[in-house]
């Protein structure tokens, strides 16, 4: 219970829950976003990578990498009393993409993470959420090593709309993690504004 400006108890605020998808090409920093914001222990499903998997997996620019994502991530984050976001890592390679169907069922919107070693790989997810009418933004992670671009010359090389969102962050930190995902939802609620209007006769 709140005291209220008359000094009554309120009833807490019941908080409007919100899911979001964390998708993107393999090794990107997916797993890695989820896990850096979330207030609770994410549900991970990751498995070893494995020799049969090597001719499918393609490793270039993230050789180190030994586990994969084979379902889902899971996490959460309250961005206020009234506003908590569900957030679910999608796997990054073809062949689980079965999948993505039902995460994506509900959802507010979705980030897609890019790499500037691997810019292709993120191609599909744009293309998914763009034939679905998902709002989505871009999110570069900035890995170290890797030279940096600016947001503009990542948009021009994905032909994004003007309207879509891109962001330079850091995949490893909370509040980088966190202001992508504020992001995020002010464009898909701008979208949703938009749709809601009605359309000049």
């Amino acid at each position: 219970m709140v005291l209220g400006r008359t000094g009554h108890r309120q009833p807490p605020v019941e908080p409007v829950t919100l899911k979001i998808l964390v998708a993107g090409g393999f090794g990107v920093g997916k797993t890695t976003l989820v896990g850096a914001v979330s207030e609770i222990r994410p549900l991970r499903t990751e498995e070893l990578l494995s020799e049969a998997g090597r001719p499918v997996d393609d490793l270039n620019g993230v050789e180190r990498k030994v586990t994969t994502t084979v379902a889902m991530d899971f996490g959460r984050i309250t961005l206020r009393d009234d506003l908590v976001l569900y957030l679910f890592g999608t796997p990054g390679q073809d062949r689980f993409w079965f999948l993505w169907d039902e995460l994506a069922q509900g959802a507010l919107g979705a980030v897609v993470l890019a790499d500037t070693r691997r810019l292709e790989d993120c191609f599909a997810a744009v293309d998914y959420f763009e034939r679905r009418g998902i709002p989505f933004m871009m999110a570069v992670n900035c890995f170290e090593g890797a030279t940096r671009y600016p947001a503009d010359m990542v948009r021009q090389a994905l032909d994004l709309d003007e309207e879509v969102p891109v962001v330079l962050c850091d995949a490893r930190k909370r509040e980088s993690a966190k202001t992508v995902l504020i992001s995020l939802v002010e464009h898909a609620m701008t979208k949703a504004a938009e749709a809601r209007q009605p359309a000049a006769t």
